[in-house]
């Protein structure tokens, strides 16, 4: 009598891990090829700007019969960099906080940068003294290594919810997003965006003392920094209801703090109480519309789409915002996630002067691990010969449609705010 000769099959536990492990790093390389083409986007931007700049120079100094003073490209290109909000941050970097705020002050007047949080501009200014070069290249230098590390924590949380292919899928996406350009201009965006993807990663694996103290962080970060409390909350709420885990408690407390120590420090320095809140109100006029403005502004780029390119801002982050939350929608995003994107939406939405930006929707950044856990896999088929092969079809083409897409929008917000040509 005949048998079959036995067979051993391959121990999964022995080899699966080190495959991942190699799936992992593979997917790290493609995420970090994606950041680094997108900073070239945004500095092609920069560079155009620059140049346009020494052409502006050369035309008034011809005008007025004088030699031109062209500055270098690296310092003009500097300039585009550190726009906008930008120039508060290196004024914190450079003076601290005001000793005092005048009455009816406006955004004109430097102590204004009071309405600016302290965790970016400090550790610029921690950069500066261990690093050449200036505290303009300090403050660049630290957002560039942020958004890096952005991206593989943004992996990191994908692949802890849906596996290594959703983390590639979203490493890329978040590296390409058009809000992606202020990971390379002198915001606090791209530090919000670690510690809160840091402590959303924390939660998740109920570190609480170190999700308590990322949240802390993030909280004296950026005003949206309080949507981490709601994550904590949540999180918490989760696990006593699951195990009774009281000690998640500690994340909840720990949060705010940084929020509150930072309303505290501003106050004390400049010696009168509500600092903060006079600021916004005076220098920025800062008040609530509850969605108002948003819809208001993308109403009058569907009548006029010519018109306004802040509108377009508006209209185009409102649209993805709409896909975005589909999408979160469709792969049942995790609470601790969605209440803290639904926390950066609303206080986004909630604004009266700068309303929905690409800028804010990527602190929102669950949002794009949604977008990548959704996208369709590349559809692979047998042909009449029995040859597998990859076949294009509507989610190859529209993945390579929104690469190129995301390009191109990270280099022309690079553009408009280079040209002031719309409000940030």
């Amino acid at each position: 009598m005949m048998t079959e000769p036995m067979t051993t099959a391959p121990l999964p536990t022995a080899d699966a891990p080190a495959r991942r492990l190699t799936d992992w790093h593979r997917a790290v390389i493609v995420g970090m090829i994606a950041y680094v083409v997108s900073r070239m986007c945004v500095l092609a931007a920069a560079g155009v700007r620059a140049a346009q700049m020494v052409v502006d120079s050369r035309t008034l100094a011809r005008l007025g019969g004088t030699t031109p003073q062209e500055p270098g490209a690296v310092h003009t290109i500097t300039q585009v960099l550190t726009s906008w909000d930008g120039r508060w941050y290196l004024d914190i970097v450079r003076n601290g906080y005001p000793s005092s705020i005048p009455q009816n002050i406006t955004y004109s007047q430097s102590q204004a940068r009071a309405a600016f949080f302290p965790v970016y501009p400090w550790l610029a200014r921690a950069v500066d003294v261990v690093l050449p070069g200036g505290d303009t290249f300090a403050a660049i230098f630290v957002n560039i290594v942020l958004g890096a590390v952005a991206v593989v924590l943004v992996g990191l949380l994908a692949r802890e919810l849906y596996g290594v292919r959703v983390a590639s899928r979203a490493m890329v996406l978040f590296a390409v997003f058009p809000g992606s350009f202020v990971l390379s201009f002198t915001y606090s965006e791209a530090t919000l965006i670690v510690l809160a993807a840091a402590c959303l990663l924390f939660l998740l694996r109920e570190k609480w003392w170190l999700a308590g103290v990322a949240a802390m962080l993030g909280t004296a970060t950026r005003p949206n920094g309080v949507a981490l409390v709601a994550a904590c909350a949540v999180a918490s709420f989760l696990a006593i209801r699951r195990t009774r885990a009281w000690g998640s408690l500690v994340a909840v407390v720990l949060s705010p703090l940084g929020f509150i120590f930072f309303q505290l420090y501003v106050d004390h320095t400049a010696g009168e109480r509500g600092a903060w809140f006079r600021v916004q109100r005076e220098a920025w006029a800062e008040g609530t519309s509850y969605g108002a403005t948003a819809v208001s502004k993308t109403a009058d780029f569907l009548v006029h789409p010519l018109s306004s390119p802040t509108d377009a801002l508006t209209a185009l982050s409102m649209v993805a915002l709409v896909a975005m939350i589909w999408c979160a929608w469709k792969v049942r995003l995790h609470p601790v996630l969605a209440s803290y994107c639904a926390v950066v939406v609303g206080l986004m939405l909630m604004t009266q002067t700068v309303t929905a930006r690409p800028r804010f929707l990527i602190t929102a950044f669950p949002l794009i691990i949604a977008v990548a856990a959704w996208w369709p896999e590349r559809q692979r088929a047998a042909d009449g010969a029995g040859e597998v092969d990859d076949r294009l079809n509507w989610a190859t083409t529209g993945w390579d449609m929104t690469l190129v897409l995301g390009g191109a929008g990270i280099a022309v917000l690079t553009g408009l705010y280079a040209v002031f040509g719309a409000i940030p």
